[in-house]
C-alpha cells in the first residue's frame, strides 16, 4: 500500500501498532508540557526584562562618566572590530549610549538603538536598527535612513575604495562595514552582528572596554616571562651537559694516555 509520499506504508504486528500509538500519545503529552514551558518562559522573561530595565538605565548614565566607552568597547570586541572601518571608529567616537529593546512579545523581535552627540558625519542623533516578523512570518528589518552631511557618507567611500581595489577583476570583492550593516536588509535571520550585540555586548561590555586589563590579570604577560626563564634555564643545562661531555672526553683522553706509556714500557722490558 504507497502512502501519500509515494513510500511503501510499513506493516506491523498487531501488538507493535498498539505500542506505536501508545508512544505517540505519550509523545503528544510530552509536545503539550513543552509548549506550556516555554509559555511560562515567555513570561518570566518578560517579568525580568522589566526589573532589569532600571539597572541598564543605571548603568548607562554611569557610562557617560567614561570617556570613549562604547567605540573602545567595540574596537576590543572581535567579531565587531572586524568590519571596522578606520573613518568609522572615528565616528563611533561621537556614540554616546547604546540601547537593546526587546518587544514586550520577545518573540516578535528587538531594536538596537546607537545615540550620538553633534558630529561632523551625519544629522541624526539616534540611528535604531530594528528587528521584527515580517506580514508573512518571516523575519524583516528595518533601520534609520541616515541623514550624512555633504561629502561625509562613509557608505559611499567604501563603496568608491572597494571599486577602486577591484579594478580590472572580473569578480568584485564584497566587504561589509559597520555602517554597511547597519543599512544592509538583505538576511536579517542570519544577522550575525546584531544578534552579537545583542546577546553579547550589550548584556555587559565592561568585559570587552577591560580586555586588555583583564588579559594581563590573567598572566598572559607573566606567561611570555616564564616561558623566557624557561628557555634560559635549558640554555643553562645545555651548557652543564656539554660541560659534562668535555670531562668525559678528557678522561677517555687521559686513559688511552696511559695505556701508551704502558704499552711502550712494556716493549723496552721485551728489548731488554
Amino acid at each position: 500500500m504507497d502512502g501519500a509520499d509515494g513510500e511503501e506504508a510499513r506493516d506491523y504486528d498487531l501488538e507493535t501498532q498498539k505500542a506505536l500509538e501508545e508512544i505517540d500519545n505519550t509523545q503528544n503529552d510530552i509536545d503539550a508540557l513543552n509548549e506550556k514551558a516555554s509559555e511560562e518562559i515567555l513570561k518570566v522573561e518578560q517579568k525580568y526584562n522589566k526589573l532589569r530595565k532600571p539597572y541598564f538605565e543605571k548603568r548607562n548614565e554611569i557610562i557617560k562618566r567614561i570617556p570613549n566607552f562604547w567605540v573602545t568597547s567595540f574596537i576590543n570586541h572581535p567579531q565587531i572590530s572586524a568590519i571596522l572601518e578606520e573613518e568609522e571608529e572615528e565616528c563611533l567616537h561621537y556614540m554616546s549610549k547604546l540601547e537593546v529593546e526587546e518587544f514586550e512579545d520577545i518573540k516578535s523581535g528587538y531594536r538596537i538603538k546607537f545615540f550620538f552627540d553633534t558630529n561632523p558625519y551625519f544629522e541624526d542623533d539616534v540611528l535604531t536598527k530594528e528587528f521584527h516578523l515580517g506580514s508573512t512570518g518571516d523575519p524583516a528589518s528595518q533601520s534609520t535612513q541616515i541623514r550624512w552631511k555633504e561629502n561625509m557618507d562613509l557608505t559611499k567611500k567604501v563603496e568608491k575604495r572597494l571599486q577602486a581595489t577591484t579594478k580590472g577583476r572580473k569578480r568584485g570583492i564584497e566587504q561589509r562595514t559597520f555602517f554597511t550593516w547597519f543599512c544592509d536588509h538583505a538576511d536579517p535571520s542570519s544577522d550575525d552582528i546584531a544578534e552579537v550585540i545583542k546577546d553579547d555586548m550589550w548584556p555587559n561590555p565592561l568585559q570587552y572596554y577591560l580586555v586588555p586589563d583583564i588579559e594581563v590579570e590573567n598572566g598572559i604577560d607573566g606567561d611570555e616571562d616564564a616561558s623566557d626563564e624557561e628557555e634560559g634555564d635549558d640554555a643553562v643545562v645545555v651548557v652543564e651537559e656539554e660541560d659534562e661531555d668535555e670531562e668525559i672526553d678528557g678522561d677517555e683522553v687521559e686513559e688511552e694516555e696511559i695505556e701508551e706509556v704502558e704499552g711502550e714500557d712494556g716493549a723496552e722490558d721485551e728489548d731488554e
